[in-house]
Formats: structure tokens, sequence, C-alpha cells
């Protein structure tokens, strides 16, 4: 059998990490019900005669939460880049082991989810398998970026960190002015599960860098529209205790609009 080339490994690698993201995220829309636009008028009534204060507090507390999940992440995906022999593994190693340990680094998270999405209002157990889930999720975003040249990774980085601040911008000041992002879930979830159907494909039936660039294309229009939907929903529609479940669907969102970026940075 031999041996593919870096940059075959690379494409199959990345393909196969974009499609678990992306499948991440829909399988924590499932979970969550998908249900929060179907009862708009009662839970906009319970936002707007709320104390601002609690959900401002509750705000505060998601993105805390964020930054912690974003910072581990960083942090294991800037190990696995200075540590060489985690890249020459996954680079020159025997493409068995290599596909074995990566197909396991793609199956935790899922495995993970289920129980976090069950008991994601049971504190503290929710909070150590949102720890557990973020670890799991950063080992496949250090072995894409272990396995990427690194200008092409901080360029990455450096637009979805615009891409992500500027979105979350205009949310804060839309919902402020009273818009309404419900309207945006059917063409989100559906465009999502076609990206999922396109990217299966592509790993199987490869085609080649155009049908990368593609799919890099639409998943940054497809995700950055759930940044905006998914900042809509921490601001007006989770309650309370969904701290874990706002906190899952904003960090999936950026992950996966980093995939994007990726995909189409080494092109």
């Amino acid at each position: 059998m031999s041996k593919p080339q870096p940059g075959d490994l690379e494409a199959g690698l990345g393909a196969a990490d974009a499609a678990a993201k992306a499948a991440e995220k829909a399988k924590a829309l499932a979970a969550d019900g998908a249900t929060a636009p179907a009862a708009p008028a009662k839970k906009k009534m319970v936002a707007e005669e709320e104390d601002p204060r609690l959900r401002w507090a509750f705000v505060r507390k998601v993105y805390c939460i964020l930054a912690l999940q974003f910072a581990a992440t960083a942090g294991i995906a800037a190990a696995a880049c200075y540590v060489r022999p985690v890249p020459r593994f996954f680079e020159h190693g025997r493409p068995v082991a290599v596909w074995s340990v990566f197909i396991a680094i793609l199956v935790a998270p899922f495995l993970v989810m289920i129980p976090m999405l069950r008991f994601r209002e049971r504190h503290p157990v929710n909070l150590v398998l949102l720890g557990i889930f973020t670890l799991c999720c950063s080992l496949s975003i250090a072995v894409s970026a272990s396995t990427t040249v690194g200008v092409a990774v901080l360029q990455a980085a450096i637009l979805t960190a615009t891409a992500v601040i500027g979105l979350t911008l205009f949310t804060f000041w839309a919902i402020e002015r009273g818009y309404d992002f419900d309207f945006m879930f059917p063409f989100l979830f559906t465009s999502l599960l076609t990206l999922l159907v396109y990217i299966t494909i592509q790993i199987f039936i490869p085609l080649g860098r155009v049908g990368t660039t593609i799919y890099g294309l639409l998943a940054t229009l497809v995700f950055s529209g759930y940044i905006v939907f998914d900042t809509h929903m921490l601001l007006k529609r989770h309650t309370y205790n969904e701290y874990i479940v706002a906190a899952i669907a904003l960090y999936l969102d950026v992950i996966n609009l980093f995939m994007s970026q990726i995909m189409l940075t080494i092109q």
C-alpha cells in the first residue's frame, strides 16, 4: 500500500474534520430541540419584561465560558504545533495508524456531547462535561492547525476573529433596535444539512481544490449566519439555565467558521 502524499492527507483530514464539526453543530441543534423559535411571542414577552441586569449577567456568564473554551483550544492547538512529533506523525506516519487516531479524535466529541446535552442544566456536572467536550474539540483543531502552514493558520484566526467581532457587534446593534432573527433558522438548518451532505461526498469522492473552495465559501456564509442567529438567541430567547446550550452553539459556530477559513486559506 503506497503512502499518500502530504497534501492529499491534509485535504482528507481537513474535509473529515469539517464534516465532524458541522455534524456536531447539527446534533447540538437537534438535541436543543430546535424549538426556541417555536413560540416567539411568549418568549419575546418574557425577554421584554425581565430585568435587563439579569439578562446581561447571563450574557457575561456565557461569554466568560466561551473565553475559557477558546483559550483552552488555542493553547492545545499551539502546543500541538510546537511539539514536532505531532505533525510528523500525521504527515509521515502509517496511514492506518493516522486515520485510526484521527477518527477516534473526531468521534470523541460526539460521545461526550450526548451526556453533556442530557445533563446541560445540572450543575456542576454540565461544566465538567463541557470542559471534556472542549478538550475533545480542541484536539481535532490541534491536528488541523499542526498539519497546516503556520501563516495560513494565523490568517484564518485573524479572519475568524474579525468576522466574529463584527457579526456580534452588528447583532447587538440590531437587537437594540428591535430586529428579530428567528426567520433565519429554517434557512440556516437546511443549509447546514446541505453542507453535511456536500462534505461527505467530498470525503469519499474528492472534487479537488474547486470543491474544497466552494465548501469553504458556503460554510463561511452559513456559519456567519449562525453566529448572528445564536447571538440573537443568547440575547432574547435562552433562559438563564441554558448557558451550556448557548455556549456550545456559539463555540461550534466559531470553530466551524475557523475551519472554513482554514480550508479557504490552504487552497
